[in-house]
């Protein structure tokens, strides 16, 4: 069994490895589409802080990922085809445009299963660039002050 399930994945956290850990308790070979810069352009507001290169490499080391594909189009019918996808697991937000029920169509018509699951909600990638910044803007006055190089280098990002 083949469990597709594709994303941003942009700063990994606890929320990305239990959407994983998860899609390996369906099947048997786990693949990640990893969504490039401009694909996340086309429907989030802003670029992902780390390049789709990083994502990509911190994906495959994890123990219950197998496959890690990159896709530049908003669409999904070409890697579940290329995959032979028997669960595509989408968030519980997934929508009705066209890219959405156009695998619906063909996983349907494969007779493929689509899994909707919850998103975790201890953390999430804008929480913790929110965090970040938060963190950076009171740098000043905490603890452990940034010095002037590590501030402009933490902005920077």
């Amino acid at each position: 069994m083949v469990v597709y399930t594709v994303g941003t994945f942009d700063m990994l956290h606890v929320g990305h490895l239990a959407l994983l850990e998860y899609c390996r308790t369906l099947g048997s070979v786990v693949a990640v589409g990893v969504a490039s810069d401009q694909v996340v352009n086309s429907y989030k507001p802003n670029r992902p802080v780390i390049p789709l290169d990083q994502r990509m490499q911190l994906l495959k080391a994890l123990s219950c990922v197998d496959i890690v594909r990159p896709y530049f189009e908003l669409e999904y019918v070409s890697g579940c085809v290329e995959l032979d996808v028997d669960i595509f697991v989408v968030g519980e937000d997934w929508g009705h445009k066209s890219h959405n029920i156009d695998v619906e169509s063909y996983l349907n018509s494969k007779g493929s299963e689509i899994v909707k699951v919850k998103y975790d909600l201890r953390t999430s990638s804008t929480q913790i660039k929110r965090n970040v910044l938060s963190q950076s803007a009171i740098g000043e006055n905490s603890q452990y002050p940034l010095t002037g190089n590590s501030q402009s280098a933490l902005l920077a990002v």
